[in-house]
């Protein structure tokens, strides 16, 4: 038995074939993001997409002088590293001395802004204030812990990868 396939029906099948090899492969791709979960159960509280060289940040006041402190971190192949601290007093806790390679120098509004500190930051926890809010800011988007996570949340925060 000889079978004729028309011009037409083998291109609309390369067309679905097209279609669903890049279905496929866009699904097979690895998604990266920051993680923030539950630091006992390991629950995902929520993640956001992000990529190399991304950067994200999360401030809060000091418990102590009451100022606005910032911690900035990058996204450097596939793991979270600190790369400034953004302050505007001193106080217990507080960097008052530069490590071998880092810089000071003071933003317009007389903010302290520690550079290149470069250190690796996987499994990272924060414990969400419950006097002051701890702010996420990531993708542009300002992001709640307090709200998000809960007075007294330990939260940890990491970069992962997920196939879907």
């Amino acid at each position: 038995m000889n079978v004729h396939i028309s011009k037409g029906v083998k291109a609309v099948a390369a067309i679905i074939l097209i279609i669903a090899a890049t279905l496929f492969a866009s699904a097979s791709d690895p998604q990266h993001y920051l993680t923030l979960r539950e630091r006992n159960s390991g629950d995902l509280i929520a993640r956001y997409p992000m990529e190399e060289g991304d950067r994200f940040s999360v401030e809060f006041k000091h418990s102590v002088n009451l100022s606005p402190l910032i911690d900035v971190y990058e996204i450097v192949n596939g793991d979270i590293y600190v790369e400034e601290t953004i302050y505007y007093h001193f106080g217990a806790g507080v960097q008052t001395q530069l490590n071998e390679g880092e810089t000071l120098t003071y933003n317009e509004d007389g903010a302290m802004v520690v550079g290149n500190i470069h250190q690796k930051r996987n499994n990272m926890l924060y414990i969400v204030g419950t006097v002051y809010d701890h702010m996420l800011t990531v993708n542009g988007e300002v992001v709640n812990l307090r709200q998000l996570c809960g007075r007294n949340g330990n939260v940890l925060f990491n970069y992962e990868f997920h196939w879907f």
